[in-house]
């Protein structure tokens, strides 16, 4: 039998070196496994979301979308509203209630101290898997506001001289507050919290305390901060979409939310306020670009501003009645430009847009109302801008003509050709010559003024040495 060769020396030390490489990799594999075994997991995180100010549809779509956004991520233990709102509209009230409803997490509502949960916050509150309020804190008044104007009225027995109008508004306040009434109590039985006390926040605007609420069954916890009512929290039992559970929140990892700069943008856009400037800058910047073509500067200005003002209008509580009395403003406005009328077409128009802008908006939520006071501010500026337009088309229609035949008229000359029965008499006048006429025989060098014109000849007179200093 053969014998096989003995391998050469550099083999023998390659393969050592590569049997040392490979011992080396799989302690070090060995070792990461187990200090990943051995390391303790990452602590759940628990968001933290502000709700401030009043409720808009910009607010809305935030919040229901970091709600959907931490469940799908898997990783957050519970969502705590910062509650702090004076209320806002019932969309977008319901928008977020709905969230929460809808929401596989559990939702800890708060209202910080000094804060408090009135109108819209109270059903967001009551909504909520687990509510608490801070000490100087309240929530209540849940009356839902007139819509249309006019104001939450008390129901009074209906007199001889109500109209069916009257009655009419009556019997939608009332049922407008029993629907309201309805929701929250629904919402109040789903968490198992007071139904008592619904009525009086609906039907009387009634508002509690802190610790009125928790005494009366309205909250389950009272919290300073955040980490108490986490710490108060720890091992409750709530009911999340129909199965009980117990909350974990003893070591957790806190992560305040902010609205990105989309959502502010989005808000300032649809504040009241807001929108109603875009629109009278879109407004007078078209007004100015039909009058004066060509500018371009003005017109693109106000187009942008107008679109920006429309989608505002499309998620606010807008009075179509409001809308048209602002579009004829504009149009007689418009009109006092083409066809000037003495001021009776842009006075109209002021009225028109004043009268339009106080029905701009169709609700009594003092937060979504345009403010008097920039009412009152856009009604003076369109009175001024119609008085100096007045002002300067009258200037204008008593200032002499400068163009055409008119614009010789008062004009200054001189005689340069003295008339004679062969040769008509010549004047210079305007940087050119002109036949002319007078009542006297002028003399060559002759100063003249021009009083008259019949086509191609000028009727002119001496100018007197007193009349030349």
């Amino acid at each position: 039998m053969r014998r096989r060769p003995p391998l050469p020396a550099c083999r023998v030390r390659i393969a050592a070196r590569c049997r040392r490489v490979a011992g080396g990799l799989l302690a070090l594999t060995a070792g990461l496994l187990l200090a990943t075994a051995g390391a303790a997991p990452a602590p759940a995180r628990v968001l933290v979301l502000p709700v401030e100010g009043p409720l808009g549809p910009a607010t809305a779509d935030w919040l229901t979308g970091e709600i959907e956004a931490a469940e799908r991520a898997g990783d957050a233990a519970a969502i705590v509203l910062r509650l702090d709102t004076p209320g806002g509209l019932d969309t977008a009230m319901r928008q977020i209630i709905h969230g929460i409803l809808d929401s596989g997490l559990p939702i800890l509502a708060w209202v910080p101290p000094g804060g408090r949960a009135a109108s819209a916050g109270t059903y967001i509150l009551y909504a909520s898997h687990l509510a608490a309020m801070a000490p100087g804190s309240n929530l209540g008044a849940a009356t839902p506001v007139q819509i249309g104007g006019g104001g939450e009225q008390a129901d009074a027995p209906a007199a001889d001289t109500d109209t069916a109008a009257d009655s009419d508004a009556a019997a939608l306040r009332r049922k407008r507050r029993s629907d309201a009434a309805a929701y929250l109590r629904s919402l109040a039985e789903l968490r198992g919290r007071d139904t008592g006390w619904v009525e009086q926040a609906v039907l009387e605007g009634a508002s509690l305390t802190a610790s009125e609420a928790r005494e009366r069954g309205v909250i389950e916890l009272l919290a300073a901060d955040v980490d108490a009512l986490l710490a108060a929290a720890d091992g409750r039992q709530i009911t999340l979409q129909g199965q009980t559970q117990t909350l974990a929140l003893a070591d957790v990892r806190l992560e305040q939310r902010q609205p990105d700069w989309r959502v502010r943008i989005l808000a300032a856009l649809t504040h009241p306020n807001v929108a109603y400037v875009l629109m009278l800058i879109g407004i007078y910047g078209l007004i100015f670009e039909l009058a004066s073509p060509g500018s371009f500067g003005p017109g693109i200005i106000g187009g942008i501003c107008l679109l920006l003002a429309l989608y505002a209008f499309q998620v606010l509580p807008v009075s179509y009645a409001g809308l048209g009395l602002i579009a004829l403003g504009a149009l007689l406005m418009l009109a006092e430009v083409f066809a000037p009328s003495f001021g009776l077409l842009g006075l109209g128009g002021i009225g028109a847009l004043t009268a339009g802008s106080l029905l701009l908006f169709d609700t009594d939520l003092p937060a979504y109302r345009v403010s008097l006071e920039l009412v009152a501010a856009a009604a003076i500026a369109g009175g001024l801008a119609l008085l100096a337009l007045l002002l300067w088309a009258g200037r204008a229609q008593r200032r002499p003509a400068v163009t055409g035949g008119g614009g010789l008229l008062g004009e200054t000359g001189e005689v340069v050709q003295a008339g004679t029965p062969t040769a008509p008499l010549m004047v210079h006048v305007h940087g050119e010559h002109w036949q002319a006429e007078a009542s006297a025989a002028l003399a060559a060098g002759t100063p003249v003024r021009v009083v008259g014109r019949h086509g191609l000849r000028l009727t002119v007179e001496p100018i007197d040495e007193k009349d030349r200093s």
